[in-house]
């Protein structure tokens, strides 16, 4: 029988540079599958706070009048690499679809590069809070190499090298770039108002408020969100720290969980074709609104 703590015993006899993707897939859908979903989501949130990012995702529409297909979407474009690797006809699929989103739009290869960093720094920050146990160093390691291909096969230039290197470039970035801009905001309202939409609507407010007590300082100043009180944040916080405790002494999964298994992918009760996710915008109308390369790019898949 497999006990707590034996798949971080196999993931540290892994290498984290050769067995990069068997180690993130033992850790997302084994380890810790609702963690990251969370973390995932508020990493996504954050980029709406760089200006240029926050402003396409207003002026797609697609975060505003569309949620919950562009949530579904994106998890599940993900998660198909995720599932099923790089180098196989469904994560080749899904990176085209991917790449051919973001080819529409004009947008710096440093806005790409943030991205991709909050998609390894932000589990790593989120489970040094409310994990029932932190990231080893062989984890940290593959998940800098896992977004570091991803990056690659997506046409990101100068994608930063170690787990250190991405810290430090989101760091800088957010540093320089984070601030106001109303369409931003919008994204922003909308994104709250969507992960509240998945529970019952009495709990909404709730919802809400436990969301932004998730939000550092940082992001509650960019959207001009009130900052909330010491409790609120304290119940927020403390509820998941509990939650993490309570997850320890559960014995480990005996399955991988996908985000596509998620009960908040509500658009596809009768199953997709990883073709067919996403939008197929022209370029320079409304359609995709994910940050991506600039046109002249050609992705490397």
């Amino acid at each position: 029988m497999v006990k707590r703590y034996d798949r971080l015993k196999e993931i540290q006899r892994l290498d984290p540079e050769r067995d990069f993707l068997e180690i993130y897939r033992l850790t997302v859908t084994h380890e810790f599958p609702w963690d990251i979903a969370r973390a995932l989501e508020l990493a996504l949130y954050r980029t709406y706070a760089v200006p240029s990012i926050g402003r396409l995702l207003n002026e797609t529409a697609e975060l505003t009048e569309r949620s919950q297909k562009r949530y579904d979407d994106t998890a599940l474009l993900l998660d198909t690499v995720v599932e099923h690797g790089f180098d196989t006809d469904e994560g080749r699929t899904a990176v085209r679809r991917i790449n051919g989103m973001h080819r529409s739009y004009d947008i710096s290869n440093d806005d790409m590069r943030y991205v991709l960093c909050t998609f390894v720094v932000t589990p790593k920050r989120w489970l040094d809070s409310f994990g029932w146990r932190r990231l080893c160093c062989h984890e940290r390691g593959a998940f800098a190499a896992y977004y570091r291909t991803l990056g690659a096969h997506m046409g990101i230039k100068d994608a930063p090298e170690t787990y250190e290197d991405f810290e430090r470039t989101l760091d800088a970035y957010e540093h320089e770039h984070f601030g106001w801009d109303e369409g931003a905001r919008r994204v922003a309202d909308a994104t709250l108002a969507l992960m509240a939409s998945w529970y019952p609507a009495p709990l909404a407010p709730l919802v809400r408020g436990a969301s932004l007590g998730l939000l550092d300082d940082s992001l509650l100043g960019a959207f001009r969100y009130r900052r909330p009180g010491p409790v609120a944040r304290g119940v927020t916080r403390g509820a998941l720290r509990l939650r993490a405790g309570a997850v320890r002494l559960l014995p480990p999964r005996r399955t991988p969980h996908y985000a596509r298994q998620n009960p908040e992918i509500k658009g596809y009760p009768n199953g997709y074709e990883i073709a067919e996710l996403g939008t197929f915008p022209t370029p320079g109308v409304r359609g995709c609104p994910v940050p991506g390369r600039r046109p002249s790019q050609s992705p490397a898949e």
